[in-house]
């Protein structure tokens, strides 16, 4: 019983670590013009036709990145929660062969904005929960509680994920295959984590017999009892 529950909350733990290495490699991605950092992007897009723009462009958390020859991104100055907004002065700052979707609209600004926070939260309980899985390897409340954190970092992981997928909106576009992969292997890997931290807390919570208090109590006075018996037959037999 108690090695099961030690290797569900150590599977649960180890299902966690892996959302949150991916959580984080997707967040820093386009941080820094390092390997692996530098390949890692929401959407590539062919904005070439753009006045001012780069050939091909690729958004991240942290800045609009141009592509060397060699594919990878070359970013300039990173800034937290940067909005997916083309025509804005953060970006290109013209209208020129910008997609009519995203002119006089703040629906792809908003949904980009408040993926990068939906993020942190997200990384946030999911350490939450990785701490706590350390106490679901030997007790039952560590296993509900860890999965209670690993279950909130789900939900808004899966919101993450969801607000960053673009629509290339009549030009050639790409999404990012390491960034998608990563966070969609992250929400099943949390996913994962939620189930086996729960069988964990589920482990010999039915148990047949007595408690031990019960069984002390029970022995106690059957004992005095018997004595008591068995002193009145030989008193007066």
């Amino acid at each position: 019983m108690a090695f099961s529950r030690v290797m569900l909350g150590f599977l649960g733990l180890f299902f966690t670590a892996g959302a949150l290495l991916l959580m984080f490699l997707t967040l820093l991605g386009g941080a820094r013009n390092s390997i692996p950092l530098n390949e890692i992007y929401f959407l590539q897009v062919n904005t070439g036709n753009i006045p001012g723009a780069p050939a091909v462009s690729r958004w991240t958390y942290w800045n609009l990145c141009a592509v060397n020859d060699k594919g990878k991104s070359e970013c300039g100055s990173s800034y937290p929660d940067y909005p997916f907004d083309p025509p804005s002065h953060r970006t290109f700052d013209t209208t020129t062969n910008i997609p009519a979707a995203f002119i006089g609209s703040k629906h792809y600004f908003l949904t980009s904005r408040f993926s990068f926070p939906f993020l942190i939260i997200a990384l946030f309980f999911g350490v939450v929960s990785l701490l706590t899985g350390f106490l679901a390897m030997c007790t039952r409340i560590g296993s509900y509680i860890s999965s209670l954190m690993a279950w909130i970092a789900l939900v808004f992981q899966i919101l993450a994920t969801c607000l960053i997928t673009f629509n290339e909106n009549g030009q050639k576009a790409t999404l990012g295959a390491k960034s998608f992969g990563f966070m969609w292997t992250a929400v099943a890997c949390l996913f994962l984590s939620c189930i086996l931290y729960c069988l964990g807390g589920s482990v010999g919570r039915k148990e047949s017999g007595y408690s031990g208090r019960e069984h002390r109590r029970r022995g106690f006075f059957s004992s005095n009892r018997s004595n008591s018996v068995q002193s009145n037959k030989e008193a007066n037999p």
